[in-house]
């Protein structure tokens, strides 16, 4: 399938919900296209009865009646049309983000994080925002000039086949000053989209910086990138418009002036009495008729290449490989996690392994804590049980159940997530507390909230728990967000819990309430700690040490202490550290 016929194809599976108005606009467009055929009957009606003679002022007030009913029939029926094709372009465009949305939920978690977030911004925002126009203009505009222009030479080919012909003249020069503007469109295009999706990046970038970039004084640096980000896209639009400017005013000029051939054509048949001059003035009246249309659409032209880019860029997301889905979805038979030679890479790549071979089980109801030098995976593990992304090589179970197999919701509903990123939506405290489990009422909302040790500073907000977060997001501590969402957890309830470096960042006030919040979290549940904080696991049933792409070591606290191993090492760096703060 070529790439043209790959994305009108695509465009039109995203309309199928809408054929009925699709085709209703065409109708409606198809009347208008008639409807405005009528005038010029009229008038050429009027014409034959002055020319014969007649004075007779009712029977041109009858023609003149006829054209106005036909005038404001053809306005009615091309706004209909309209509204109809604008109706259907923003079902598309809401068809198309819907599904972009769920695509993303859909896909592997480090190929969302790839994307640039001006990147999908871009396309989920703007790209399909370009497509609303020429969409919604299309089907009354570009069907209804194309029905019009073509009944208008039909006409002409009946009252005289060669001031038809006539009529075409001018096609060759134009078709040729339109084949000079295409050339080398699609790179050209393509160029200016990626400069545009660089300049959006950048953009991004810049804003959501400001802070680094101000703290250490590199506004200059990054505002220079900002600068040629922005520099670059200038220069390829008007590098593209010089290139095509000429050609596009050559074309756009000459391809409506009929009369070239028209005119001519006309004075010559009369003088030589094989056209009456009626005839002759219905047909310069028609070849002024054919110019609108043919104008407005080759101003189409470029935004149909646009839909075409925009609906590719889409495609080109929802081509994107998703998580692997079992014929059948397996019922874990207990919250028992094994790693079964594991082996990890973010590329897919056996030579780019984060780590291999991971070979371990976590009993039921059992706190695991996992811990090793930054870089060695402990974080990757974590998301690799939630199945953020799929692993390289081996399995993980869950209950002897593969994940691959478990059901992306019961996946979910087994296993809760806290980590050191503690993301609130822009909506009310109760509502950012309910996502653990919506239909939990708000006396749960409540009790989960005082588990977590936020009850009381929500209470003290204007609202209290109706408060939206956008409203006193700025002003929340990383610790109050953290037990916003620990709250969250709490209510969701499930059985497997993952804390990802949970406390790592925060202040001593803010850590013993988090860590009051995590006990009410955890207890009897199986507890998978990634911790920096080797004092934090010191009673953890067992202990996995990560260093050098593998597991280093296994154990207690106590017995890895004894192997004087590389756990031994990090304990005593870590004893080191905390002995050096007291001191100083």
């Amino acid at each position: 399938m070529t790439n043209r016929s790959h994305w009108f194809t695509s465009l039109l599976n995203f309309g199928k919900d809408s054929k009925g108005k699709i085709v209703l606009s065409v109708l409606l467009s198809i009347l208008s296209v008639f409807s405005g055929l009528v005038p010029y009957w009229a008038v050429y009606r009027i014409i034959l009865y002055v020319v014969a003679g007649h004075k007779e002022i009712h029977n041109v007030l009858f023609y003149i009646g006829i054209a106005l009913l036909a005038y404001v029939l053809q306005v009615i029926f091309f706004g209909c049309s309209t509204m109809l094709s604008h109706v259907t372009a923003y079902d598309i465009l809401s068809t198309i983000r819907k599904r972009l949305a769920q695509k993303l939920m859909r896909l592997p978690l480090g190929v969302v994080e790839a994307k640039k977030i001006g990147e999908l911004k871009s396309i989920m925002v703007d790209k399909v925002e370009t497509i609303e126009l020429p969409l919604a203009h299309i089907i009354p505009e570009v069907i209804g000039n194309l029905l019009l222009s073509l009944a208008i030479f039909v006409c002409m080919i009946v009252i005289d086949w060669r001031m038809a012909c006539a009529m075409l003249i001018t096609i060759p020069i134009s078709f040729f000053a339109f084949k000079k503007l295409m050339s080398g469109f699609n790179d050209t295009y393509a160029a200016q989209m990626a400069s545009n999706n660089y300049m959006n990046s950048s953009i991004v970038e810049y804003i959501e910086g400001i802070e680094v970039i101000k703290t250490f004084n590199q506004s200059q640096k990054s505002y220079q990138k900002y600068k040629d980000a922005v520099n670059d896209y200038k220069t390829h639009t008007l590098n593209w418009f010089k290139q095509t400017w000429g050609y596009m005013n050559l074309g756009a000029s000459i391809l409506p002036s009929t009369f070239l051939g028209v005119l001519p054509m006309g004075m010559y048949l009369v003088a030589i009495h094989q056209l009456d001059q009626a005839s002759f003035f219905l047909c310069l009246v028609l070849s002024l008729g054919v110019v609108a249309p043919i104008k407005n659409f080759t101003n189409y032209v470029n935004q149909l290449k646009s839909i075409q880019y925009a609906i590719s860029e889409v495609q080109t997301i929802l081509d994107l490989e998703e998580l692997s889905q079992p014929e059948q979805f397996q019922q874990p038979k207990n919250t028992n996690i094994t790693f079964n030679d594991v082996g990890f890479s973010y590329t897919g790549e056996s030579e780019d392994l984060v780590f291999d071979h991971l070979n371990f089980t976590i009993p039921s109801q059992t706190f695991t804590a996992i811990v090793g030098p930054s870089g060695t995976g402990k974080s990757t593990i974590a998301k690799l049980l939630l199945r953020f992304w799929d692993v390289t090589r081996g399995d993980i179970l869950i209950g002897d159940a593969n994940i691959k197999n478990i059901s992306p919701k019961q996946l979910n509903d087994l296993v809760g997530f806290v980590g050191q990123d503690n993301f609130l939506l822009n909506l009310t405290f109760k509502e950012n507390i309910k996502l653990g489990r919506p239909e939990a009422s708000d006396q749960d909302v409540i009790a989960a909230a005082k588990q977590a040790q936020c009850h009381d500073f929500i209470q003290q907000l204007p609202q209290g728990y109706d408060t939206y977060v956008g409203a006193v997001g700025d002003k929340l501590s990383g610790g109050e967000k953290q037990r916003v969402t620990i709250a969250r957890m709490i209510l969701k309830d499930a059985p497997i819990i993952v804390l990802d470096e949970a406390t790592a960042y925060v202040d001593p006030d803010n850590e013993q309430k988090i860590q009051s919040a995590l006990n009410a979290l955890t207890h009897n549940k199986t507890l998978i700690v990634i911790a920096h904080r080797l004092s934090t696991i010191k009673q953890a049933d067992q202990i996995i040490v990560l260093d050098q792409h593998r597991i280093a070591e296994q154990g207690t606290h106590e017995a890895l202490l004894k192997n004087q191993g590389t756990y031994h090492k990090m304990w005593t760096i870590h004893r080191g550290v905390k002995d050096w703060g007291v001191t100083s």
